[in-house]
């Protein structure tokens, strides 16, 4: 028997809410509910006054889904918004506000020591397939590595390594999948490839936070984030919850790709996050038949554009249809060939990054003077 989403609804209808002695349903407080071959996963939505409170209203409404047969799986996040559903007034309105509190800074993930972003000012680049196989070939180079898809709307990182399973739970922490010697979680191993995610920006920064600080990461030498397109709210949520070593900027040759590529850079800056580096990806199209190589999105823009920043130039990668290929056949190109020249591309851009990542780590030289 396949739960359904009426199960899941009636089951959550049986949770009430302290607050308001009424359910969770019938409060409007379920949020994006997801039901996918027994895998679960919906939002509860709360007053932003009350988010750290409900978390034991959270964990009851995950246990009570559990409970329905037929449900393997559930994952639900907390998040909050400035309108209480259910249109009654929160009871304790009328109180005084209380001044805020600035926010913490960021919190490292228990047993991993390096966090690397790979990001692009737009989509359309490849950033997925680099983020892939970057992080596939920071593994190649003895590193414990993993990879977190942090797009929400658009996850790619479920068909680039060729997952379809869903995750399990071991009851407080999501237990990631592991594909190719690496640990992977995207919010597309709950949700159908053709399905989209309909969430609020609250919600997906609340997924965000769980997908980071709720799975079982640990150890990790490196988690390389597959950051969404853009610079809004998903970016912002990210380098305020976990401290970033550096961040890896992906940008076809084209000017219009560099332009936001240089709008990701000053994004970066101004939350003080470092640039590793740019890295020019789809640089030439390398002929299959005659083996000539040609500049059909033009060539040598990143490079440039790194030199006019002031941050390092990483790699250049061909365009090659066998990158493609691969990709889309969820073997991704540093697994299926990697004594190729495509990935021996990709593996001298990880020991770029590996060796970044360790000369960051090392102490800054003391003067003492006797």
């Amino acid at each position: 028997m396949t739960a359904t989403r009426e199960d899941v609804l009636k089951a959550l209808d049986q949770v009430i809410d302290p607050v308001s002695g009424r359910t969770v349903v019938q409060q409007d407080m379920i949020q994006g509910l997801v039901v996918k071959d027994g895998h679960v996963g919906f939002a509860l939505e709360v007053a932003p006054e009350r988010g750290p409170q409900s978390e034991p209203l959270r964990k009851i409404c995950e246990a009570m889904v559990l409970g329905v047969k037929g449900v393997k799986s559930v994952t639900a996040v907390l998040t909050a918004h400035e309108q209480h559903h259910g249109g009654h007034d929160h009871p304790h309105s009328h109180a005084p506000a209380r001044p805020r509190q600035a926010p913490p800074g960021p919190q490292g993930i228990p047993g991993v020591a390096s966090i690397i972003a790979v990001a692009s000012g737009k989509g359309g680049v490849g950033k997925s397939t680099v983020a892939v196989n970057l992080a596939l070939s920071l593994a190649k180079l003895g590193l414990k590595v993993g990879l977190l898809d942090s797009d929400i709307y658009g996850p790619s990182v479920p068909r680039l390594l060729g997952i379809t399973e869903k995750p399990t739970a071991d009851g407080k922490r999501i237990n990631p999948i592991e594909k190719f010697g690496l640990k992977a979680m995207s919010i597309g191993f709950l949700v159908g490839e053709d399905e989209a995610v309909v969430w609020r920006g609250p919600m997906v920064q609340s997924a965000l936070s769980q997908m980071m600080a709720d799975v079982n990461w640990a150890p990790l030498d490196v988690l390389v984030l597959d950051m969404p397109p853009g610079t809004g709210d998903a970016q912002l949520t990210i380098t305020q919850r976990v401290p970033l070593k550096g961040a890896v900027i992906v940008s076809t040759p084209q000017d219009i790709a560099l332009i936001d590529a240089k709008k990701g850079i000053a994004m970066f800056r101004k939350t003080q996050v470092p640039i590793l580096g740019i890295v020019e990806n789809m640089s030439m199209f390398v002929c299959p038949d005659c083996g000539h190589s040609h500049a059909i999105f033009g060539h040598g823009g990143a490079r440039e554009t790194a030199e006019k920043m002031g941050v390092p130039f990483l790699a250049e990668i061909p365009l090659v249809p066998r990158i493609r290929e691969m990709s889309d056949a969820g073997t991704p190109v540093s697994v299926s060939d990697p004594d190729g020249a495509e990935a021996a591309a990709f593996l001298q851009l990880a020991r770029t990054v590996a060796d970044a990542l360790e000369n960051s780590q090392r102490a800054a030289p003391k003067i003492v003077l006797e």
